[in-house]
């Protein structure tokens, strides 16, 4: 039997999508999402955040630069990745990130009134509808 590998987040971003493009034109934007939760401790409550490395590609990436913006409020679904690389000084790191694979836009509908008001998902399916992406897994790390 196979493993499961599933990310679900509802927070807010941390700031705008950063977006690149790599060779071959694909696109891939990464941001910070911070998530929050509250508990009483000795009677006082509590907030403790948790900051997320997010990532998505392609056509999905294309939707994130153009609709998330810094402090808006996003449901994502994704799965963990842990990648490593070298820093400057040629020491081993490691990085775990959530490289989603759909994104639902929260919040109060006049957070999207420039946007026609609604809810939309966005999925990165490979589907030619408007603001999928590719399911081709040929990450380069």
């Amino acid at each position: 039997m196979s493993g499961i590998n599933k990310v679900i987040l509802v927070g807010h971003l941390g700031k705008d999508p950063e977006v690149r493009n790599l060779d071959g034109g694909v696109s891939v934007a990464s941001f910070p999402l911070a998530t929050s939760e509250s508990f009483n401790k000795d009677g006082r409550k509590v907030e403790q955040t948790e900051w997320h490395n997010i990532v998505m590609w392609r056509g999905l990436a294309d939707v994130a630069a153009k609709f998330l913006q810094k402090g808006k409020l996003v449901y994502i679904e994704g799965k963990l990745r842990t990648r490593t690389f070298e820093d400057k000084g040629g020491v081993k790191k490691y990085t775990t990130e959530i490289v989603a694979e759909n994104f639902t836009m929260l919040g109060r509908k006049s957070d999207f009134e420039n946007e026609g008001g609604q809810r939309q998902n966005y999925k990165n399916e490979g589907l030619e509808q408007s603001f999928n992406g590719t399911a081709d897994d040929d990450l380069p790390f």
